[in-house]
C-alpha cells in the first residue's frame, strides 16, 4: 500500500468473461485509459464483438505493475464541477512491456485476429521531423530497428516488422489508427511507415500501399496526470485502491475517418464517435483552437506562477488573451467543420479550461514543446502571415515557449524542461546574453522552425518584441498589457 492511503482492498476485475483481443494499442497512458478504452468498452456493450485490447508499453513497466494486480481493470473518474462519477473499465486483456519481450509484441500484432493497431505515443513517438513530417532516418531507434527486425525499439519499427510478418504469412494487414495530436495524423503515419518499409523492403512498401489503411482521427478529452491525492480520494469515495485510475473531464469528442481494412472496427459510432469521410477540418479546429491556446497558456501561465490551466484562466488577463487569439488570429485560419460552430466551440473551450475540478498542470502541457509547436502554433502563424494578418498573440505564445525552454523561471528557479531537444534548446538559449540573439539562436533550430518561417522578418520581429517584453516585464505583466 502506498504511503498515506487508507487500508481498503485493491480494485479487482469482475468475473465477466474477457473478450478476445481485436486491438493492440501502443502507449497505454492516461489519455488512452480515459478515452480510447472506455469508448471501446461502451461499443462492445452496445453492439458486441471481440474488441478486447492488448496494450503495449514501449518503454516503462510502470503501468503494467499498476494494472496487472487488478486484472487490468481500472477506474475512469469523470471530474465535473458538481462532483465526480466513477466507471470501472474492463476492456484491457493484458499489458506487455516491449523491451522485456519484443517477440511477444510482434507475435501479438501479427495475429490475424488483431484487426486494429492504435497509437497514443505522443508526437515524438513517430520519429519524424515536426517541421517537415519526414521520418528521421538517422534517428537512433530507426537505425536500430532497420537492422533488428526481431527486437525493435520504436513504434514505427514494431508496426512495420509486424506488417511484414503478416504479409509473409498471407494475412491481411491490420488497420493502423493513430490517436495523437498531429495534423493529418493518418497520412503522416502512413508516410513514415512507408518511408521505413521502403528502406527495409520495397516489396513490403508496395504491399502496404496497396492493402494498408491509416484512418485519420481527432481526439479530445482533457486528462490531467493522476496524483496520489486523486488515488486517495477514489479510495475514500469507492472503498478500494486503484493505482491505475485516471481523471478526465466530462467532455469527449472522437472524429474518425471511416477507412478500415475490410471495414472491421468496433461500433464506436454507436456510442458517440463521429465517423466521417474527412477528418482534416475537425483536426485543424482542435489543434489550433484547443491545443494552440492550451500550449500558450501552459508556457505563459507557468512563467506567471500558475500551476494549472484553471488557475491561469481565472486571471482575466489570460482569459482575454485567448479570447483575442481565437477571434483575431486562430479562427480566421480554420475552415468551419460540418455541423460545428467555431465561436460556440471556443466558448465551450473556455468553460472547459475553467472547470475547477480539472487540475491540468501547466508543466504537464508544456512537455515536448519542440514537437508540438509546429502543429499547434506555427502553422497558424504561417497562414496569418500569408493573409497579411497580424500575429501578436501567436508571437507571444512562441516567445513564452522560448522563455520556458531557457530552463529558469522568473524567480531564478530551475524549470524541469521535458523535451527531446532540451539540451539543444538550452544551449541555443544560453548562447548569448542578448535577448535578440537568443531568439535568433532558437529560430535557427530547423527541427522546430522551417527556414522560410524563421527568416520571415515580420515573424522574427514579432517574436523578438514579445520575448523582450517577457524578459523585461515578466509573463503576467506582459499578458496584462496585451491588446
Amino acid at each position: 500500500m502506498e504511503a498515506g492511503l487508507p487500508a481498503e482492498p485493491h480494485l479487482q476485475r469482475s468475473d465477466t468473461p474477457r473478450p478476445k483481443v481485436g486491438i493492440v494499442h501502443l502507449g497505454p497512458g492516461a489519455f488512452f485509459r480515459a478515452f480510447n478504452a472506455p469508448f471501446t468498452a461502451e461499443a462492445m456493450e452496445k453492439s458486441g464483438g471481440d474488441w478486447g485490447i492488448l496494450t503495449v508499453s514501449l518503454r516503462s513497466s510502470d503501468i503494467r505493475e499498476k494494472l496487472k494486480p487488478q486484472g487490468c481493470a481500472y477506474t475512469a473518474v469523470k471530474l465535473a464541477p458538481d462532483g465526480a462519477e466513477y466507471t470501472v473499465v474492463e476492456v484491457i486483456d493484458d499489458v506487455l512491456v516491449a523491451p522485456e519481450n519484443p517477440e511477444a509484441v510482434l507475435t501479438a500484432m501479427a495475429d490475424p485476429q488483431v484487426k486494429i493497431v492504435s497509437t497514443t505515443i505522443t508526437e515524438k513517438g513517430y520519429c519524424h521531423n515536426p517541421a517537415t513530417g519526414a521520418l528521421l532516418m538517422d534517428h537512433p531507434d530507426i537505425v536500430h530497428d532497420l537492422s533488428h527486425p526481431e527486437a525493435p525499439r520504436s513504434a514505427i519499427g514494431y508496426i512495420v516488422h509486424a506488417l511484414n510478418r503478416r504479409r509473409l504469412a498471407g494475412h491481411a494487414p491490420f488497420t493502423l489508427m493513430p490517436c495523437d495530436n498531429l495534423p493529418n495524423n493518418g497520412p503522416l503515419t502512413r508516410s513514415v511507415i512507408l518511408d521505413f518499409a521502403r528502406a527495409l523492403d520495397p516489396e513490403l512498401a508496395e504491399w502496404i500501399t496497396d492493402n494498408g489503411r491509416f484512418p485519420a482521427t481527432m481526439v479530445d478529452r482533457i486528462t490531467p496526470a493522476t496524483t496520489p491525492v486523486d488515488i486517495a480520494s477514489l479510495a475514500t469515495a469507492q472503498g478500494y485502491i486503484d493505482n491505475a485510475c485516471v481523471m478526465h473531464e466530462p467532455f469527449r469528442q472522437w472524429v474518425i475517418e471511416d477507412d478500415f481494412v475490410n471495414g472491421d472496427r468496433p461500433d464506436w459510432g454507436g456510442v458517440g464517435a463521429q465517423l466521417v469521410n474527412d477528418v482534416e477540418a475537425f483536426e485543424l479546429m482542435k489543434l489550433r483552437c484547443l491545443n494552440g491556446t492550451h500550449s500558450t497558456l501552459a508556457y505563459l501561465g507557468y512563467l506567471a506562477g500558475y500551476e494549472t490551466i484553471a488557475d491561469t484562466v481565472a486571471d482575466p488577463a489570460f482569459a482575454n488573451l485567448i479570447n483575442a487569439l481565437w477571434k483575431n488570429e486562430i479562427t480566421p485560419t480554420v475552415p468551419e467543420p460540418e455541423g460545428e460552430d467555431l465561436l460556440a466551440y471556443c466558448a465551450a473551450l473556455l468553460e472547459r479550461y475553467q472547470n475547477p475540478a480539472i487540475r491540468h498542470r501547466t508543466w504537464q502541457i508544456a512537455m515536448d514543446g519542440s514537437q508540438k509547436l509546429p502543429q499547434r502554433l506555427l502553422g497558424t502563424v504561417v497562414d496569418n502571415l500569408a493573409a497579411g494578418r497580424g500575429i501578436p498573440g501567436l508571437a507571444l505564445g512562441v516567445a513564452g515557449w522560448m522563455r520556458y525552454v531557457g530552463g529558469v523561471d522568473e524567480k531564478g528557479a530551475a524549470i524541469e524542461v521535458k523535451d527531446p531537444l532540451a539540451d539543444q534548446l538550452r544551449a541555443a538559449y544560453d548562447s548569448s546574453d542578448d535577448p535578440e540573439e537568443k531568439v535568433l539562436a532558437l529560430l535557427a533550430i530547423k527541427e522546430v522552425f522551417a527556414p522560410e518561417l524563421a527568416g520571415n522578418p515580420v515573424f522574427r520581429n514579432a517574436v523578438t518584441d514579445a520575448f523582450m517584453r517577457l524578459s523585461h516585464d515578466g509573463a503576467r505583466a506582459t499578458v496584462q498589457g496585451f491588446s
